[in-house]
């Protein structure tokens, strides 16, 4: 991969100390680069909408001041859902944690993580849509109860297969083919299953299954 084919970054911090560190450790990286750096979720707003081109990937605080973390991923969602956010934080506090993945972002780390780390979430992020780490598998069982808004599990064995299929690193694709079904009748089950059981991505796949111990580890 050369520098042209590079995916784009952009870091969301109002520490400019950090975030110029961030940025240099981000270009070191053989497959990412940085676009801008913003300062807050409205600085974000404006870089997007003055560019032509969006980022692959977006680096978000949480405590900032103008807009806030929060409110930056919840815009992002509405407006930018293509973007893969991952939150960067302080913060390591469940509530927060969850408060932003129901807001859309694909992963949260710590900004104590190692190097290595970051490089794997960002590759992780291009390549399955999400970074599934530790702490986030942590949050997310301990936030789940037993019979959570009283779910049924009424599957049919066709979602079933599908459910587990999708708890692999499969491609949807990949799915489709061993399924002997067409890409758009996998892309069907996919929304209805996440629209029944509120979830947004595969991560909240996973974590559902095992939680109703539909697959094992």
């Amino acid at each position: 991969m050369n520098s042209k084919e590079k995916h784009t970054v952009a870091i969301v911090d109002d520490h400019s100390l950090f975030a110029r560190s961030l940025e240099k450790l981000i270009n070191s990286f053989p497959n990412f680069t940085v676009l801008f750096h913003a300062k807050n979720g409205l600085q974000l707003q404006q870089k997007i909408e003055k560019s032509n081109v969006l980022p692959d990937i977006i680096l978000l605080d949480i405590n900032m001041p103008v807009m806030n973390g929060f409110e930056t991923a919840e815009w992002l969602a509405d407006t930018h859902p293509g973007i893969n956010v991952l939150a960067l934080s302080m913060e390591d506090e469940e509530q927060t944690i969850l408060k932003m993945l129901r807001r859309g972002v694909k992963g949260y780390l710590l900004k104590d993580i190692h190097p290595e780390i970051l490089n794997t979430a960002l590759e992780e992020l291009q390549e399955r849509g999400y970074y599934h780490s530790e702490k986030v598998s942590e949050t997310l069982l301990h936030s789940l109860t037993p019979d959570e808004e009283g779910r049924i599990l009424d599957f049919k064995e066709n979602e079933l297969t599908f459910i587990k299929l999708a708890c692999s690193e499969m491609t949807y694709k990949e799915i489709a083919n061993i399924m002997d079904l067409s890409p758009k009748t996998i892309d069907g089950y996919r929304q209805d299953l996440f629209k029944r059981l509120k979830i947004k991505n595969r991560v909240g796949l996973v974590i559902f299954a095992l939680k109703k111990k539909l697959i094992q580890l």
